[in-house]
């Protein structure tokens, strides 16, 4: 006989029933998922899956000086959920005071749909979007192109409760395509990505033919060039990865430590004076009025708007989860105004509480399309126009410097025209730097980075020129 599959609220409210800390919260993430999957202008594979994922967090001790035990499974039914909360006991007497201690929330208002069943995604979503890429397909084969990708979209509710009462819920719908055109004639390859609710405001037939203009353009000539410092353009996407990096290292207690990028020169204490003591708060980080922000409720990037994490990090802390989140300028006309900060950071840097938040959105109140910077680029001498970045990884914490690949074409626009590809490169780069130096920001849109869309799925940016970018290396990736 199969057992029953308890609702997850039924989970949430076993959890704190049983324990024996001193605190207990869980978080139940009730996730369904539909994905298809496509290469050489074929689908491959498509289907469904439901899960659930259960993390219990018990605190023991007093004060700051208490130790939590985090462990998680897949807690299906009732029954479940003890093995998981002794364990999570266990962890927290096993541990030692966690240096991000602090009391669990409370006095949080309840979620008013907190009862309610889960949300739930299934095939229907592609139901305009499967023949649509049927349709490219065919073009793509009778053009000669080969098209290669993925559509997935999800429903993640995540349910979220303690013994200091808290009882809060989030609905997080995800889709995105990912499409990579190559040229069954040549070397040239193209790529594009799409963030969307559901799948109704995505056609694969104009992504198709968005390939296949940057595969025409490829097409014009390919031209061999060294390392060096080129002025370049950064579409949204590559924007979109370098500063969702820095926003993942912009964390106030490491900076106060003189950790990172964002630490003050000279700084040697706590007492240090100013506005953001030993970080760089309150410092001009752009000539160009970038503003970077997080607003929980952005149309489009809508985000929980509460802490929500089963896990401590350098940018959230279990302690800190159902804290409510609220619109949080980083960066505001081109002036640091916030690094990361749960509770205990901002005790400890003196700093304001500003949580990590699931969304990020730059702008500058640039007007011009990249097809118009396009335009207006090339006529002092050529500049490149990047794709995508791929594979970034840290070199220097204490610079924020880079390094990482470009992908996917390379092209050389000469007086408001792309004449050509080029060869990719190697790059060294600091994000906290080329904010520095861009010269130009366009119009701020929706968009997905590459390398780091599974922690950054959000994404709002411009696009960017630089009048130096540095390619370190020549790649012989394609």
């Amino acid at each position: 006989m199969t057992a029953r599959r308890n609702r997850p609220q039924e989970i949430v409210e076993r959890a704190p029933a049983l324990s024996r800390a001193d605190g207990c919260a869980v978080v139940v993430a009730e996730r369904s998922s539909a994905d298809l999957r496509w290469a050489r202008n074929a689908l491959t594979t498509n289907g469904t899956a439901r899960g659930r994922a259960v993390t219990v967090i018990a605190t023991m001790g007093g004060g700051q000086g208490t130790a939590a035990g985090v462990v998680s499974g897949s807690a299906v039914t009732a029954d479940d959920v003890e093995p998981l909360v002794r364990a999570a006991e266990e962890a927290a007497r096993g541990a030692g005071p966690a240096d991000d201690a602090w009391p669990l929330v409370a006095d949080v208002p309840h979620s008013p749909a907190f009862a309610e069943p889960p949300g739930e995604t299934s095939a229907a979503v592609f139901d305009a979007f499967a023949p649509a890429l049927g349709e490219s397909f065919a073009r793509a084969r009778a053009e000669g192109r080969e098209l290669y990708g993925y559509a997935r979209h999800q429903t993640v509710t995540s349910y979220l409760g303690s013994s200091t009462g808290l009882r809060l819920r989030h609905d997080q719908p995800m889709g995105r395509v990912e499409l990579n055109a190559k040229d069954v004639r040549g070397p040239g390859s193209a790529w594009l990505s799409r963030a969307t609710e559901g799948f109704a405001d995505v056609d694969p037939r104009v992504l198709d033919g968005e390939l296949a203009r940057r595969l025409a353009w490829a097409a014009r000539g390919r031209s061999e060039l060294p390392a060096g410092r080129y002025p370049t353009l950064l579409p949204p996407a590559a924007v979109a990865d370098l500063v969702c990096y820095q926003q993942l290292r912009a964390d106030a207690r490491d900076a106060a430590e003189g950790r990172t990028v964002f630490a003050r020169p000279g700084g040697d204490g706590p007492g240090d004076s100013g506005p953001g003591g030993r970080t760089r708060v309150g410092e001009k980080l752009s000539g160009l009025p970038l503003t970077l922000r997080s607003d929980p409720y952005a149309p489009g990037l809508e985000c929980a708007p509460f802490v929500l994490t089963d896990g401590s990090d350098t940018r959230l802390s279990v302690f800190d989860s159902g804290l409510p989140l609220a619109a949080t300028d980083w960066i505001r006309d081109g002036v640091l105004e916030r690094l990361t900060a749960g509770r205990h950071a901002a005790a400890l840097t003196g700093l304001p509480v500003a949580p990590y938040t699931d969304n990020l959105i730059l702008e500058a109140g640039g007007t011009r399309s990249l097809e118009e910077m396009v335009a207006a680029s090339g006529h002092d001498g050529p500049e490149l126009l990047l794709t995508s970045l791929w594979y970034i990884r840290e070199v220097d914490p204490a610079t924020l410097l880079v390094t990482g690949l470009t992908r996917d074409g390379v092209l050389l626009v000469r007086d408001g025209e792309v004449v050509g590809e080029v060869n990719n490169f190697r790059f060294n780069e600091s994000p906290v730097d080329l904010l520095s130096r861009a010269v130009e920001a366009g119009r701020t849109e929706r968009t997905v980075p590459r390398d780091l869309a599974k922690v950054c799925p959000r994404a709002a940016m411009p696009a960017l020129r630089v009048p130096d970018f540095h390619m370190s290396s020549v790649s012989k990736g394609v």
